[in-house]
């Protein structure tokens, strides 16, 4: 099968499936093919179930031959990130805790994108319990940056949005906790959204911070993203978080949203840290909204910039604390074969089956939790993370979007921040305050470094308003070549 399709747009294949001119199998084995060239190198996948793909494929073929086409997506591969569970096949969360557990149910996403034609593909690496911000926290191997190889991808998505920038899938499914679909998506040029909390069903996610989480879409363009969201977003009563609202069609709202905007830029998200190239592109970004009519407005957001880390680190930590207790080593999972009696399990189940970074923060939630400090940390955290909230909805009443990096820095080397844990938390620092806020937030490709390395703009919209974010989002890249360039494994 040609290989060109491997870097064409969802939408690009859907009108060539619709049009019969390539099959969903010929397409599905064009992934399959690009998978086993390039993954030795990337390692973007835990696993994938080729025999599976290929049988959802020739049905979807077998219902587009009938006219019964689901839809744009019908016959469309979308890799899965490892911590969203499809019936029947690994659920690892790539830690050795569920290294063998194989899901018994489909989360609401999935069963969305089988309902719609499309085809899970494959088990997505990623930062143990999506705990991380490089992939290199996974027990299984890190992935690899398909732009440097000697780079990490971002994380936790890691896996996910290497898999699209090496062409090993048109499309993905990641999880945002405070950051980990839009860093990655910075550091490997796709484009990444986070969802507004409560838009896209949890149910059927692993959780780590329960509050924070959010599934949502890494993708090639802002049109694919939008075909995504569109599939996945809306009610679900398995969710008690799932918000009742009006899903509109995200991908006509491209066309019929039209600037100019008003646009805001946080000044505290401009200072220290910040590396000269990513600033300077970014600030390129912005000069091309200024250039297109649109009014640029500096605002404020000093407690989003002063205080979100250490609000963040409590309530995730203490979260992550509270949904990790149920891995015992009792009731699946990994049981530990040394143990003398119950308590000797329960402990050493947890001890071979977590590594570092879970450990870690379980300890530091633990104790953020206990008595004598939860008033003084967690409860306090919680006020703090309303004021954050606060200061965004105050500047949303003079703009309709903000425009700000998503990363200190581009990619980093593998290793580099591996034993200082405060700087690797630190590389979430301009992501993590819209997840303490339930805010959405995309970044899509705006530049690379004199190095090769990509960079991305992060726009953070209003709740709800997911179809202005992804029109203001799509205005850039329509006059910009970024998402066109791919990298040469």
């Amino acid at each position: 099968m040609p290989s060109n399709l491997i870097f064409k747009t969802a939408a690009e294949l859907a009108a060539l499936l619709e049009a019969k001119e390539v099959s969903s199998v010929e397409l599905v084995r064009a992934f399959i093919a690009r998978t086993k060239a390039v993954d030795g190198k990337v390692r973007a996948f835990n696993s994938f179930d080729e025999a599976d793909a290929l049988a959802q494929a020739s049905a979807s073929d077998a219902r587009r031959a009938a006219g019964q086409a689901r839809g744009a997506l019908d016959g469309m591969p979308v890799g899965i990130k490892d911590v969203i569970a499809v019936a029947g096949q690994p659920l690892t969360a790539s830690s050795r805790m569920l290294a063998n557990f194989i899901s018994p149910y489909d989360a609401t996403v999935t069963r969305k994108l089988k309902d719609a034609g499309a085809i899970p593909w494959g088990r997505l690496n990623m930062d143990e319990f999506a705990m991380g911000s490089s992939t290199e926290n996974s027990a299984f191997h890190p992935t690899c940056n398909p732009w440097d190889l000697g780079c990490v991808p971002g994380g936790s998505s890691g896996g996910a949005a290497a898999a699209i920038a090496a062409g090993e899938a048109p499309l993905a499914l990641g999880s945002d906790t405070g950051g980990s679909i839009r860093q990655p998506a910075a550091f490997c040029s796709v484009v990444g959204l986070k969802p507004t909390y409560g838009l896209v069903s949890r149910y059927g996610l692993i959780a780590f911070a329960s509050s924070l989480d959010q599934i949502g879409p890494l993708a090639r363009t802002v049109e694919d993203a939008a075909m995504l969201l569109g599939t996945i977003a809306g009610h679900d009563p398995q969710d008690s978080t799932s918000f009742s609202t009006p899903i509109p069609d995200y991908r006509a709202e491209l066309k019929r949203r039209r600037g100019p905007w008003k646009l805001g830029v946080p000044k505290e998200y401009f200072g220290t840290g910040l590396d000269a190239e990513v600033g300077g592109a970014v600030k390129a970004a912005i000069g091309f909204y200024r250039e297109a009519g649109c009014e640029i407005r500096e605002v404020s957001l000093p407690l989003a910039a002063d205080y979100a880390i250490a609000v963040y680190y409590i309530i995730a930590t203490a979260e992550a604390s509270s949904n990790l207790a149920r891995y015992d080593g009792v009731r699946y999972g990994h049981r530990s074969k040394e143990a003398t009696d119950a308590i000797d399990l329960y402990f050493k189940s947890r001890a071979e089956g977590f590594g570092p970074e879970v450990k870690r923060r379980i300890i530091l939630g633990t104790h953020v939790l206990s008595s004598g400090y939860h008033d003084a940390y967690y409860l306090r955290a919680q006020k703090v993370r309303t004021l954050i909230r606060n200061d965004f909805m105050r500047a949303f009443q003079e703009v309709d979007a903000l425009l700000a990096p998503v990363s200190p820095t581009a990619a980093f080397k593998q290793g580099e921040k591996s034993s200082d844990p405060l700087a690797m938390y630190l590389s979430d620092i301009y992501t993590i305050s819209l997840n303490l806020a339930g805010l959405p937030g995309i970044s899509i490709p705006c530049g690379f470094t004199r190095g090769g390395l990509p960079i991305g703009l992060q726009i953070i919209g209003p709740p709800y308003e997911e179809a202005g974010l992804l029109a203001i989002a799509h205005a850039y890249e329509q006059g910009h070549d970024w998402h066109t360039r791919h990298p040469s494994l």
